[in-house]
């Protein structure tokens, strides 16, 4: 019986753990089958509408079920703001989705690193945190942001020679690679999509403070981003016919995305915040790089260069040293907290 017990305990326990290895898991595979799709012919532009139109068909049900003995008023202030989160997300969306397809999927999850960093330069600006240099806390997360931009550029500005998959380049043209060219754009609109969600995050807790329903939040935020990113591919693409989906990869990539990627992976994610806190969840997000690069190269022949190996060392130090200024920061904060408590207590005593 003690056996069963500490079994269901442990658990227990790991679940957070193997939710959030399954949502990155589920992110990283997006990537790569966006990048499968893209290359045979599907429009990143409708593969982020039917995706985003997927999702909200989901989610709509799932949240009126959920909050509907508690359902807060959804006002037009609230609308308005959600609106402008549907406008970085969709920036954010069909950004990832047009750098995946002008360099790769390993670029892609490399650069999502630079999301923390650009969270703490928003929160600064917008004063939602402080920069205090005269703190370790403070010097970390100031010196990581600044070392994630540099491993970005690294990894977006130099290739360095194939360090995997060398012999298929010269032999195989299967291999979904592009021309070096497109590269640097390719790094250029992920760095923008990275930083758009970093503006979705600041915005979305934002949001949270005064409407505390997430998944009627997301709900909302997948309708608006269906409308604004139909209303981007009605002027972008030009081509009509690729609206029509074939039952190829293309349909597999809109069902993958709209199901697992956005709809499971929310909530998961949302899951994991709610029972472990922001930085529990922002710790895997280096994990997507593993999983990227071991599916590229071992299935899809995908070549991995030097560069992309020395930035994302560079890109994860950075990332790893906002999050330990972080934590180092909440840690001072809850300590000051405790000792305020416990000098009360005493004040209370001694008056008493």
């Amino acid at each position: 019986m003690a056996e069963t017990n500490s079994c269901c305990s442990w658990l227990k326990s790991s679940l957070p753990f193997l939710g959030m290895v399954s949502a990155v898991t589920a992110l990283a595979t997006n990537m790569i089958v966006s990048k499968i799709a893209m290359t045979n012919g599907t429009s990143f532009f409708i593969l982020s509408v039917y995706s985003n139109a997927l999702a909200t068909l989901i989610l709509f049900p799932c949240g009126f079920l959920l909050h509907r003995s508690k359902l807060p008023p959804l006002t037009f202030k609230i609308l308005c703001r959600i609106f402008l989160l549907g406008c970085f997300g969709c920036l954010a969306d069909i950004g990832s989705y047009a750098g995946i397809n002008n360099s790769s999927a390993t670029l892609g999850t490399e650069l999502l690193n630079l999301v923390p960093g650009f969270t703490y330069i928003l929160a600064v600006i917008f004063r939602m945190e402080r920069l205090n240099l005269r703190k370790s806390s403070g010097i970390s997360k100031s010196l990581g942001t600044i070392i994630s931009i540099l491993g970005a550029s690294i990894v977006t500005l130099y290739k360095g020679p194939a360090i995997m998959n060398k012999a298929l380049t010269l032999n195989s043209s299967a291999i979904i690679s592009l021309p070096e060219q497109n590269w640097v754009l390719g790094g250029i609109l992920l760095a923008i999509a990275a930083f758009s969600t970093a503006a979705w995050s600041i915005v979305q807790s934002w949001i949270l403070k005064i409407y505390p329903a997430e998944m009627i939040i997301v709900a909302v935020y997948c309708l608006f981003v269906t409308m604004q990113s139909t209303v981007v591919a009605l002027i972008a693409e030009k081509d009509m016919t690729a609206w029509k989906l074939q039952a190829d990869m293309g349909l597999v990539a809109v069902l993958y995305a709209g199901i697992i990627n956005v709809t499971y992976r929310l909530y998961i994610m949302s899951w994991c915040l709610t029972r472990t806190g922001p930085l529990f969840v922002s710790l895997f997000n280096p994990l997507t790089i593993v999983i990227s690069v071991v599916i590229g190269v071992i299935f899809l022949h995908e070549v991995l260069y030097f560069g992309s190996v020395a930035g994302a060392v560079v890109l994860v130090t950075g990332f790893y040293a906002v999050i330990w200024g972080k934590a180092k920061e909440r840690k001072i904060n809850v300590e000051s907290t405790s000792e305020e408590e416990v000098s009360l207590l005493q004040d209370g005593i001694e008056q008493a």
